[in-house]
């Protein structure tokens, strides 16, 4: 068995294609520095064999190692054409697998802080502490990582009863009034399928004329409270859907009700 403390260190980094050419541990952060190991590029435009042209250091946020935050530096190639008439001219290295293009962190680092964030309700600054990196820069990957899981087709699927909310997101300000968002939830499977801007009934009519029919037709309960452009939008796009409303708010205009009377008669009489 030969000792490969080379290969050691590639499987400890866990990147695919990659030389690790230096590791050093900088305060409380280590700096691993890595090159891809592809070694031939053709031109795009004309299939030429490229050059190295330059590399660029790239600095990106990583997952931590045994409790230390990690800075990944990436020398990303600059690949040149040799050919004087290829319109192509220079092109840096492509590598999705270690990070997506003007990212500042790694793939892998992004989709943990998303999974953190989004599936284990933990919260961006946490993930930002465990990382060793900025808020803003945790919530730039998981605004590029979640949307993409936001927008799948599957995320959701069918259901047969849909509930929608209004709340106020941003209270009204000397030249702004307040902001209002609505969530729309699948109430079997609990969980929120999107959050829209505004709670009129043009904002859930927009939405709901953007999702398929198919999936409409599958919707057997339609829940709300006693918000009309709500029940109205709701009628509209699911006529066939029993319209149900939250016991709480029926129970309170009900004691409204009930209090209304009771001061009217208690004028009366006195």
């Amino acid at each position: 068995m030969t000792l490969d403390r080379t290969r050691w260190c590639e499987l400890l980094v866990g990147l695919e294609r990659v030389e690790v050419l230096d590791v050093v541990r900088l305060l409380e952060r280590l700096v691993v520095t890595v090159e891809s190991t592809d070694r031939l590029m053709g031109c795009g435009a004309c299939g030429t064999r490229a050059t190295i042209k330059d590399r660029d250091r790239v600095e990106l946020a990583d997952l931590p190692a045994f409790g230390c935050p990690v800075t990944l530096v990436w020398l990303k190639r600059r690949w040149r054409c040799v050919e004087a008439d290829c319109s192509a001219g220079t092109w840096t290295e492509d590598r999705p697998d270690i990070a997506p293009a003007r990212s500042t962190m790694t793939r892998r680092a992004g989709v943990w802080a998303t999974t953190e964030v989004g599936r284990h309700v933990h919260s961006v600054a946490w993930a930002a502490q465990e990382l060793g990196v900025a808020w803003h820069t945790v919530m730039d990957a998981i605004t590029l990582w979640g949307e993409a899981l936001v927008e799948h087709p599957d995320r959701v699927g069918a259901t047969a009863a849909i509930g929608v909310d209004e709340t106020s997101f941003l209270a009204a300000t000397a030249t702004e009034g307040t902001r209002w968002v609505s969530s729309i939830c699948d109430v079997e499977g609990r969980s929120v399928i999107d959050v829209i801007e505004g709670r009129q009934a043009r904002d859930l009519d927009r939405w709901l004329t953007d999702q398929p029919e198919a999936w409409k037709s599958a919707v057997t309960i339609a829940v709300c409270d006693l918000h009309e452009p709500f029940r109205a939008a709701l009628h509209r796009h699911l006529p066939d859907a029993t319209a149900v409303a939250d016991p709480f708010h029926v129970v309170a205009v009900g004691t409204r009700c009930v209090d209304a009377t009771r001061r009217r008669v208690q004028n009366d009489t006195l």
